[in-house]
């Protein structure tokens, strides 16, 4: 049998009798069994279309010996039984019931993904979440249910983008700032150290490396007194963790070893972000932006370079204690992107 974990809402109609007829509707699955419920808790609409009313959102601990596919078909059978239809993203609804957690299974399909790849920052699936399963871990993250939440309740609010050259990590950033009030961390590095980097990676890296450490490490110490204001949110065009998967693409075994020791001193000393974006797109794709926008030197980084660096970075993103990670497809429309990341924003507060 799996320990599951799941999350109802609705924002249509009666919506405690929708939620309470779809729990009741769970009693009654074959091999399916309901273990705890958590009380309806009111939340605002995240996302999706103005003017919607406001959910009641809820979770529950299901026991089952179903696949994840035949569970995920059961949810969908109560949801149509509600009159959910799937029209609009994010749109107001009798009955959304998503499956959130299957044990610590990590799965990726066509159709179904596990952990539920938002569940992570959102704050009206956790509450109700840590009500019921405060102890099952996030497979990802490497966390429990409430320190996630104890997380996205002590955290500043700093969202750091990540990602590969030329993925459009500051145009992203820049855009978000033109929708919500946000205080942009942007970076001064020296172009005449990044042009010679480019023209020679094997002996410019070590010093073009570290001057990015420092300077992140200066942006983000914990130090800065800015951080104690209230109310602001923060947003990064890189990622501190970002430094340590360039520097294992560009520095030799022996030269990244020193830098990572210099690199963990200095992660103890700067913010941690509350949501970590990280953009990602083909090589192939980056490739093509980086010619278009032809900025000098960084010509010469070839697809496998690119390659490189964009597992590097998704490795990284992928180690479990990093927090909450929002992965978006880089090469997707730009509205697209930002819809998620706002809507990520705004289900943190």
């Amino acid at each position: 049998m799996a320990t599951c974990l799941i999350g109802l809402g609705s924002n249509l109609g009666d919506r405690r009798q929708s939620l309470d007829q779809a729990v009741e509707r769970l009693t009654r699955q074959p091999h399916v069994r309901l273990t705890a419920r958590s009380r309806w808790y009111e939340t605002a609409p995240v996302g999706g279309p103005p003017g919607q009313g406001p959910f009641l959102n809820g979770a529950a601990v299901l026991e089952t010996s179903l696949e994840p596919e035949a569970l995920f078909a059961v949810l969908a059978g109560v949801e149509a039984d509600s009159g959910r239809r799937r029209a609009e993203r994010w749109g107001p609804r009798p009955l959304d019931i998503d499956l959130l957690l299957y044990g610590e299974l990590v799965l990726e399909s066509p159709s179904l993904t596990i952990p539920h790849p938002r569940m992570a920052w959102r704050r009206f699936v956790l509450e109700p979440a840590a009500e019921v399963a405060p102890g099952m871990v996030h497979p990802t993250t490497g966390w429990t249910i409430a320190r996630l939440l104890d997380y996205l309740n002590t955290a500043l609010p700093y969202v750091a983008i990540a990602g590969p050259i030329g993925v459009g990590k500051t145009r992203l950033a820049e855009r978000l700032a033109q929708r919500v009030s946000v205080t942009q961390i942007t970076e001064q590095l020296s172009s005449r150290r990044m042009e010679a980097f480019y023209a020679d990676p094997s002996g410019n890296a070590r010093a073009m490396e570290l001057e990015f450490l420092d300077e992140r490490a200066r942006l983000l110490s914990a130090e800065l007194p800015s951080w104690s204001e209230r109310g602001r949110l923060w947003v990064s065009d890189f990622w501190f963790n970002q430094c340590l998967a360039y520097a294992g693409v560009w520095l030799a075994p022996e030269r990244f070893d020193a830098y990572r020791r210099r690199w963990e001193d200095a992660r103890r000393t700067v913010i941690a972000p509350k949501l970590t974006v990280v953009l990602d797109a083909p090589a192939d794709r980056l490739l093509e932006r980086i010619q278009r926008r032809g900025r000098r030197g960084e010509r010469r980084l070839s697809a496998e370079v690119l390659e490189r660096v964009r597992q590097a970075i998704l490795a990284e993103a992928g180690r479990p204690g990093q927090g909450p990670v929002l992965r978006l497809a880089g090469e997707g429309p730009e509205r697209m992107l930002l819809e998620e990341l706002l809507g990520a924003v705004e289900a943190m507060q």
